[in-house]
């Protein structure tokens, strides 16, 4: 018995930063929403062995795959161990939740495989014991999500669209992103209310002009730069907004018409190698 999966890369339309918490958490606020960019995850009852189409993925119980299977098996009590392999196709260290996302599969599939018939909000709450993300992984589509991650609401989808999506070749740390944040001194804020009736309305645009992520505002200098330009230049060929996702270093850009995002991905992937053009699902 095996069974494949597919894992869908996330994205922030807002990340904004309510408070920091007692146990040196942050209180989070999010609208995320999930695309068509995928890795596929291959399980089979084994050793528990990792594997994976890269070379430099944590190949041991420190990938969060391994730990979400381990997860299930202690919180359900059904599984055996698996030998796991992931087509990596989701650019790691990204802000796009990869690893989440491998994760959350990883629990769907499982719920499959031994018929344990948990719903989607009972997988999250497991989800939220491997990593902040899974949760919202495993719930998937748009979602506000607060807390750490755990509190995942499903709300109205981002309207059909295009996304141009542009990972710079720099990885961000987001434990420093976060040691630079003063929550008192954050002046510029996501409209996280107006952003959610905006999807309500199917206002694309609307969605677009909200798009706001307060991590931007404490990038070191030298990748604050890149992350600009690489807005500007989605503006300057058609988006209707672009925002950095997560902790970075991934921006991307919304855009009505393929045409015009697959111009802008031309003229990204002139000097970018990671360089999508995805679709909400």
């Amino acid at each position: 018995m095996h069974m494949e999966k597919q894992a869908y890369a996330k994205l922030n339309l807002s990340l904004d930063i309510l408070r920091r918490r007692d146990d040196g958490f942050h209180d989070l606020q999010m609208v995320m929403v999930s695309i068509d960019l995928t890795d596929t995850l291959t399980l089979t009852p084994g050793e528990g062995s990792m594997s994976t189409n890269l070379s430099f993925l944590p190949s041991d119980d420190s990938n969060l795959a391994q730990k979400a299977a381990a997860a299930f098996r202690s919180a359900t009590g059904q599984g055996e161990v698996l030998d796991i392999h992931i087509d990596k196709h989701i650019p790691v260290c990204a802000g796009m939740a990869g690893g989440s996302s491998d994760a959350a599969a990883v629990l769907r599939a499982m719920n499959e495989m031994y018929h344990t018939n948990l719903s989607p909000l009972e997988l999250a709450d497991i989800g939220a014991t491997v990593g902040s993300d899974v949760p919202y992984c495993v719930v998937g589509s748009t979602a506000l999500v607060e807390g750490r991650g755990e509190r995942v609401t499903p709300i109205s989808p981002l309207p059909p669209c295009y996304i141009v999506v542009c990972k710079p070749p720099f990885p961000i740390s987001t434990p420093q992103l976060f040691g630079r944040v003063n929550v008192k001194k954050i002046t510029c804020r996501p409209d996280t209310q107006g952003l959610v009736k905006a999807l309500e309305a199917g206002d694309l645009q609307g969605v677009a002009r909200r798009l706001y992520n307060v991590f931007e505002d404490v990038l070191e200098p030298r990748h604050r730069q890149t992350v600009d330009e690489i807005k500007s230049t989605l503006i300057e060929y058609g988006a209707l907004g672009a925002v950095m996702s997560g902790s970075g270093p991934t921006v991307f850009g919304l855009y009505q018409d393929e045409g015009t995002a697959r111009k802008a991905a031309q003229v990204l992937g002139e000097q970018y190698k990671d360089v999508f053009v995805c679709q909400p699902v």
